[in-house]
């Protein structure tokens, strides 16, 4: 990797970066110490997402066990209790949840 000062960087940034385009890279300094490297940009090889019909069609050959899913449930109750599937907010005056009841 060549080294350049951040005044060679500023004076010859032109030419500089038409070589980084041809592939060849660069350590900038400053004051002596090396503070950054310029590098040919590489666009990013990983999937950002994936397709849903993909998605779709792993979960279509997953097995599903369902026992399997009921003993899973049934170890979490015993652990944290069960859910209480209640409303917090269910008798709060000003929500929701106490329209209807006047």
């Amino acid at each position: 990797m060549t080294v350049i000062g951040q005044r060679e960087l500023r004076n010859d940034n032109a030419e500089i970066v038409r070589r980084v385009e041809a592939g060849e890279s660069f350590t900038v300094t400053r004051n002596g110490k090396p503070v950054a490297d310029l590098v040919p940009h590489r666009p990013s090889t990983k999937r950002r997402s994936i397709p849903t019909a993909e998605v779709a069609a792993l979960l279509a050959e997953t097995p599903v066990d369902v026992e399997a899913w009921h003993e899973d449930i049934a170890a979490a109750d015993s652990f944290f209790g069960p859910d209480e599937l209640d409303d917090p907010w269910r008798d709060r005056p000003g929500t929701q949840g106490d329209r209807g009841r006047e």
